[in-house]
Parts: C-alpha cells; sequence; structure tokens
C-alpha cells in the first residue's frame, strides 16, 4: 500500500532523514520504533506532505505522490492521526467527526460504523472536543481520520497520556482495521503505520517492525521476532 525509497529530509542544515526505505502493506500493521528525537514524527510528516523532502519518492498504491499536497494525499486515501491528537476542541464530537468528511461530496454522513468501533463518541456526539477526556479525545482523532475510508491509517504516538484501559480498545481497533477494514467505509483491509514509544503495545500489534536511531532504520523484521531480536533493548531510553 505504501511505498517509501531512500527518503532524505533536512531541517536547514541538518539531516533529519538519512536514506529511509520501507513498505507498508494492507492488512498489516506495521510499527516504527526509537528513541525520543530520531525522526519518527518527522517521517510520519513527510509521508503526510507537512515537510518538504529532499529527495526520494513516497508512492501510494503504487502512485509516487511526494509532490502531492497533504489534502491530496488524504483525498487519495491517508488519514493520519497526529501527535497530541489535535482535535477542535471548541468544535463538538459531531463537528469533528464531520471534518473528517471534508474530501467528501457535501451531505456526507458521518458513518454509523465509527459509533460502533468508539461507542462514547455516540454518547457525547453534542458535547465540545476539548471537555473530553484523553482518552475519549484520543478515539475521536482515530475516527476524524477513518470517516473518509482511507486505505493507510497513520497514527503518531496514539497511547501517549492514555489510560490502559483505553489503550487496550485502541489496539483491538487497530488489529480490526489491518484484519478486515471498516466494511461498508473502507475497500478492505487497511495498511496500518503506527510510531509508538509504548513497547508492549507495540509489540502486540506489530506484523512488521522499524527501528530507528539517528533518522536512519537499524533494524527491522516480522513483528514476531522482535523479542528474539532484543527490540526492546534498542529502543530503551
Amino acid at each position: 500500500m505504501l511505498t517509501v525509497n531512500n527518503l532524505h529530509q533536512y531541517y536547514g542544515g541538518s539531516h533529519i532523514l538519512r536514506d529511509v526505505s520501507f513498505t507498508a502493506k494492507a492488512g498489516e500493521v506495521t510499527v516504527v520504533l526509537g528513541r525520543n528525537g530520531v525522526g519518527k514524527t518527522t517521517l510520519l510528516k513527510s509521508i503526510m506532505g507537512l515537510v518538504p523532502i529532499r529527495s526520494g519518492s513516497i508512492a501510494l498504491d503504487g502512485r509516487e505522490i511526494q509532490r502531492a499536497t497533504p489534502y491530496e494525499r488524504a483525498r487519495a486515501g491517508i488519514g493520519f492521526v497526529p501527535q497530541g491528537r489535535e482535535i477542535f476542541a471548541r468544535l463538538t464530537v459531531e463537528e469533528n467527526l464531520r471534518m473528517g468528511l471534508a474530501t467528501r461530496p457535501g451531505g456526507t454522513p458521518v458513518p454509523p460504523q465509527l459509533y460502533e468501533l468508539f461507542p462514547v463518541l455516540k454518547q457525547m456526539l453534542h458535547r465540545r472536543g476539548g471537555d473530553l477526556s484523553g482518552g475519549q479525545q484520543q478515539q475521536l482523532a482515530i475516527a476524524r481520520a477513518l470517516a473518509a475510508g482511507p486505505r493507510l491509517l497513520v497514527l503518531d504516538e496514539p497511547t501517549e497520556g492514555i489510560q490502559p484501559n483505553i489503550i487496550k480498545d485502541i489496539g483491538r481497533v487497530l488489529r480490526r482495521l489491518a484484519d478486515t477494514g471498516l466494511e461498508g467505509v473502507s475497500t478492505g483491509p487497511m495498511a496500518v503505520l503506527l510510531v509508538e514509544q509504548y513497547y508492549d503495545f507495540a509489540e502486540e500489534l506489530a506484523d512488521q517492525y522499524l527501528v530507528m536511531e539517528r533518522g536512519e532504520v537499524i533494524a527491522r523484521g516480522p513483528g514476531s521476532e522482535m523479542q528474539t531480536k532484543g527490540v526492546r533493548q534498542l529502543v530503551a531510553i
């Protein structure tokens, strides 16, 4: 679904991403791990077109998108859940979800399947986003990204500051999306690209993993091998 080849990115004179290459396949959760400051968030912003790349290519389902604008990438089928959630605090839950439909024709309803994934959102439909707990806001951010039916879901540290019971709920949702997609909204299994600091959550979900250090991918492999390959030690602070 997503193919990144030989990606280089700079901030001023600083070389942030160094020859990063990987694929994220439909039906799989691809996890990117690494200590703070190694370039994980910059990688996701590069994929979304929020920061420019110096060289390399980014392809979605075989079509190169590195010159596309962020809204064109969203329209092409990428849903993005940024670090810190970035919901609209003064808008209601329903209005936030409608923002996720910006690439769809006017009058497109909010998919009811989102309320099946996150029942709390239906209960709080008319409450302002800023009045929700951190965990509820994270669920809202994920649902907003899913509203348009993306083929690739990109998440930047969705467990940050979230209570354990909601982390488990989010894990179940991501596994379901990778396995089957969102019936009636997406067309088959999704590709999920997850940047995560919480190692246990990442290991449980990962079909494939990448470890980054100083802007480079230093280790990769099947998620089933994370324990035997000592990945926890590689990313320990």
